[in-house]
């Protein structure tokens, strides 16, 4: 009788440890899910910010330009304005001195003389007018251009600080990984974002989501390098290549496989580095995201792209 209690004892507790894990995996598993919807629709949304940033700075430019070629043509004008106001000036300093004479010797050219002193100084009046409607608008075309060529060089100036940002941890990575640079390990910069790609040998052993002692040092010393990046968000994503995974436990298939290789990843550097979870999200592309479609090798990998926040460049344009 204890011998066949003792045995179920035992039978029960070997059942429930797969159960619980299981359950653990399921629920990490949708986890995860959630984590890659929710940051491919920030993907999304940051793709079209630039691109209405990309707008935004092309259609300044064509203003600027518009404003310059009227206001270049205002300024002719205004210079032509000034030639014909002069030379009515003269005119009507002519027809003074002959009025004066005429009053003096009492000529009957005397009426005449008077209409055209009037019609010249009426002339001379609206002259003088228009010029100053003229400089006005002159001036207030000259106050635009500086505004918006000041609202270029600001709009200019921060994304040629966000790129130099961008190079400079780019290079930082590069020099923390220079150790694995042989083991499968690349630093590119591309569309303004940096990917870190690591193939899945210097990490996993075949099938496997837990993370090798070597890979686990390469992720803590970018994790590290990246704890201090207050303005970044980062996306770890899991790869596989295209040879089928059928299993009945977890991983069941490549698609599980590649997101529970980048939770496994996404752990390691929150536990060993002090990075802001909220800024890290993790994903699985499963085999459909194929770094060389002729390498099975490169194309198992995590991938870790690292963007630019550029919530500060968005805010400026939303206040035009």
């Amino acid at each position: 009788m204890k011998k066949i209690s003792w045995l179920a004892l035992v039978m029960f507790f070997l059942g429930c440890v797969p159960i619980k894990k299981y359950r653990d995996l399921e629920a990490n598993y949708k986890k995860c899910q959630t984590e890659q919807a929710e940051y491919k629709t920030k993907a999304i949304d940051y793709e079209n910010q630039v691109k209405e940033l990309n707008v935004q700075m092309d259609v300044l430019k064509s203003d600027l330009n518009l404003l310059r070629a009227d206001s270049s043509k205002l300024g002719d004008k205004y210079r032509q304005t000034i030639v014909d106001l002069e030379k009515a000036k003269q005119l009507n300093s002519v027809l003074e001195n002959k009025y004066n004479a005429v009053l003096k010797s009492g000529s009957s050219e005397n009426a005449t003389l008077i209409q055209d002193l009037e019609a010249t100084r009426i002339d001379l009046q609206q002259k003088e007018d228009r010029l100053n409607k003229l400089e006005k608008e002159l001036n207030s075309r000259e106050r635009a251009i500086l505004l918006k060529e000041e609202r270029i060089n600001e709009l200019e100036s921060m994304l040629r600080n966000k790129d130099e940002a961008t190079r400079l941890l780019k290079d930082k990575i590069s020099s923390a990984l220079r150790g694995f640079s042989d083991k499968g390990i690349s630093v590119v910069e591309k569309d303004g974002k940096i990917y870190v790609s690591m193939e899945a040998r210097l990490l996993f052993a075949s099938g496997k989501t837990d993370v090798n002692a070597e890979g686990k040092k390469a992720i803590i010393d970018l994790a590290l390098v990246l704890e201090s990046q207050k303005d970044i968000d980062i996306l770890v994503e899991g790869h596989t290549d295209v040879d089928a995974l059928v299993s009945t436990s977890h991983p069941k298939d490549n698609w599980e496989l590649s997101v529970l290789r980048a939770t496994s990843v996404v752990k390691i550097m929150l536990a060993n580095s002090a990075m802001d979870p909220k800024r890290v999200s993790a994903a699985g592309r499963s085999e459909y995201h194929p770094s060389d479609p002729l390498d099975k090798a490169k194309n198992r990998r995590i991938e870790i792209i690292i963007t630019p926040d550029l919530s500060e460049l968005f805010e400026l344009i939303s206040n035009d």
